[in-house]
């Protein structure tokens, strides 16, 4: 316990060294992956697998990813439960501690105005400007998975927060004012579905030199918006970290889906 409080300070006093050496190792992971899936597990052009193949292999790698995002969300959650409650939730409370005693306010206010891309009243207006736009220009599937992902996981995380009803930590900065329970973290599951699917959007509308530059960005971005709920101390670490998973694990059947209804669509 006393190592797990020590990690949580050093990471506190050094925190925006640390979010920023993880945004890069985030941003070269993705890269690397994206590389290797378009280059040496999906060579289509060079293959003479049928188009079929391609697709049962995409709905494997999905079903795989779905996979290891629930399992990391149950994981975390585990941990959290009252008769499970140890070294992640002393964690939790003494990286927020240390945030709240180490981060200049100039730090928080910039993370305080970055919060916002995750908004309800931010991705409101996107999900609707975006389906629109999808459904005036004919792309009537790519609009009914833009709708089902980011309304889907809209009905999702606040049933998962009745489900565990974890209080937030306190914060008392008056940068931000949030209510409602903690666990998992509202923003960083939005933020990962909205700007993801945005991605996918990208990847099947704007031509293939701004695939990588759109994946990258909404990485970057969903990744910033989860962190500043920590930083900010509306959130928990793990609560965060759970966001993650849910949002990635929706958004990852919603691709799923809509590439399947792309093929087998008559």
């Amino acid at each position: 316990m006393v190592l797990t409080e020590a990690l949580a300070e050093a990471l506190g006093r050094q925190a925006v060294a640390v979010f920023l050496a993880l945004l890069g190792l985030l941003l070269l992971s993705t890269a690397a992956g994206w590389w290797t899936v378009r280059t040496q597990l999906l060579p289509r052009v060079k293959s003479r697998l049928p188009a079929t193949a391609f697709v049962l292999i995409n709905a494997l790698l999905g079903f795989a990813l779905v996979i290891v995002a629930a399992a990391l969300f149950a994981e975390v959650a585990e941990h959290l439960a009252p008769r499970q409650a140890g070294s992640l939730a002393l964690f939790d409370e003494a990286l927020t501690a240390s945030l709240r005693q180490h981060v200049d306010l100039g730090v928080l206010q910039v993370f305080a105005l970055l919060t916002h891309f995750g908004d309800v009243l931010t991705l409101s207006v996107l999900g609707v400007a975006v389906a629109l736009l999808m459904w005036f220009t004919q792309q009537r599937m790519l609009a009914l998975g833009w709708v089902l992902a980011t309304g889907g996981n809209a009905l999702l995380n606040p049933l998962l927060k009745r489900i565990f009803e974890r209080v937030r930590p306190v914060h008392e900065h008056g940068l931000v004012n949030e209510l409602g329970w903690s666990f998992p973290s509202g923003h960083s599951s939005a933020s990962v579905v909205a700007y993801g699917m945005l991605a996918y959007l990208g990847l099947r509308t704007l031509p293939p030199r701004w695939h990588l530059p759109a994946v990258l960005a909404a990485a970057a971005l969903a990744f910033t918006v989860g962190c500043s709920r920590v930083f900010l101390q509306v959130h928990f670490a793990s609560d965060v970290l759970a966001g993650f998973a849910s949002g990635l694990a929706w958004l990852t059947v919603c691709i799923v889906s809509v590439e399947l209804g792309r093929h087998y669509r008559p």
